[in-house]
């Protein structure tokens, strides 16, 4: 049976409850010492509070290490018998301070070496060691021993550090392996996305745009190939030639963003279509042969975001699409409705209603429609017009959603 993370024992250090249990526990230590060895010395429990409470914001504010140590040291110097709690609280603040490199590690050692001598020669000032009355004699037989818990003292000051800088540099190279390893998924996703991009854009210029190109060119060649062409029959092959032509533009711009990579330079920026593009587009339909009319209602204000305007554009240019696939010769009308906080945009045509509709034939406009309004924070409708036929596309765009670029939200 397999422990979950976070019930396992190296993850409990982890936590960010760990400093103020294992602070808490410390602090009933120290108490229990205390009332145990009943000790008195008002040095020793003047110092003690410095040594133990500030551990439980260790992890918040490493830098309660130079607070601590020092004091566990001078809590040594008037207590030689090293009470448990101080010696378990120094090297715990020496820790943090090693692990989030609060000082140099050589700093640190050199330190905490010097504290080490410091209180070494403080206990033999105070005549801690026992001589039989006599005064410890430096350079004679055995005077070595005096040094023993300094060196002691030095060895496990160093080992601790020692340890925390182990520990610190493992997790940065855990963190640098995680960094990496998510540029590395990051930068096949982009590979993966860029091939893709460029298979869709190989599929449209072989297939789409030949198609297309092949349109323009039969249709501009036929006003001179066809004999007794009527002005109205020549004036239809020039206007199917010039859609062609609109149409490849269009691709060719989407080709180069398709094709555009990171790291080579950006695709031409081209400018969009806006609301003021709407009068060549339903000329454009009206030569086609179909009816359409246009009311604008409210006044527009100066300055709308250009993804409102786009959006608005693409809904009634694939309204006009949609109407003479589906509902050729039907009329359609088109009405815009200004406000302060939105722009409402109406498209009904008078053709046969749900039976030759889009939804019906299972295009993808209509969801294209409605994926652009909900881009802007808005919503788009459609459905019958009315039990006596027709088809009704209702779209309210709000202008404070719309500041972000259309392009952006879509390319990001």
């Amino acid at each position: 049976m397999r422990l979950s993370p976070s019930l396992r024992p190296t993850a409990w250090p982890r936590s960010p409850r760990y400093p103020y249990v294992s602070g808490v526990l410390l602090v009933l230590l120290a108490a229990a010492e205390v009332l145990h060895s009943r000790i008195t010395s008002t040095t020793v429990l003047t110092t003690l509070p410095f040594v133990v409470p500030p551990l439980l914001w260790r992890r918040r504010e490493p830098r309660v290490g130079l607070l601590v140590v020092p004091a566990a040291l001078l809590n040594f110097l008037f207590r030689p018998e090293l009470l448990m709690t101080v010696a378990v609280a120094g090297v715990m603040g020496l820790y943090s301070l090693a692990r989030h490199r609060v000082l140099h590690p050589a700093v640190l050692i050199t330190a905490a070496i010097t504290g080490a001598l410091l209180v070494n020669a403080g206990h033999l000032a105070m005549g801690v060691y026992d001589l039989g009355g006599r005064a410890p004699a430096v350079g004679a037989d055995g005077s070595l021993s005096y040094f023993t818990e300094s060196f002691v003292l030095a060895v496990g000051m160093v080992a601790t550090v020692g340890v925390a800088d182990a520990f610190r540099s493992r997790e940065e190279s855990r963190q640098a392996r995680e960094a990496a390893q998510r540029e590395l998924i990051t930068m096949e996703r982009r590979h993966a996305a860029a091939q893709e991009r460029a298979a869709i854009a190989r599929e449209l210029h072989d297939i789409v745009a030949h198609s297309v190109s092949v349109i323009a060119v039969r249709a501009e060649s036929a006003t001179y190939t066809t004999p007794d062409l009527s002005p109205p029959a020549r004036d239809g092959f020039q206007q199917i030639a010039a859609s062609a032509r609109s149409a490849l533009t269009e691709l060719r711009q989407l080709l180069s963003v398709l094709r555009a990579d990171d790291a080579a330079e950006e695709a031409p920026v081209l400018p969009q279509p806006t609301l003021d593009s709407l009068d060549a587009l339903l000329e454009a339909h009206r030569s086609g042969g179909g009816e359409v009319t246009l009311r604008t209602e409210g006044t527009r204000p100066p300055l709308l975001p250009p993804s409102l305007e786009l959006t608005a554009y693409r809904i009634v240019q694939e309204a006009l699409t949609n109407a003479r696939r589906h509902a050729r010769g039907a009329a359609v009308g088109i009405r815009l409705a200004f406000a302060d906080d939105e722009v409402r945009i109406r498209i009904t045509d008078d053709g046969p209603g749900p039976q030759g509709s889009p939804q019906v034939s299972g295009g993808h406009g209509l969801s294209g429609m409605r994926e652009r309004a909900n881009l802007l924070g808005g919503r788009l409708t459609c459905g019958p017009a009315g039990p006596g036929g027709g088809f009704l596309v209702e779209a309210e765009l709000p202008v404070r959603a719309g500041a972000k670029s259309f392009a952006e939200d879509v390319y990001e």
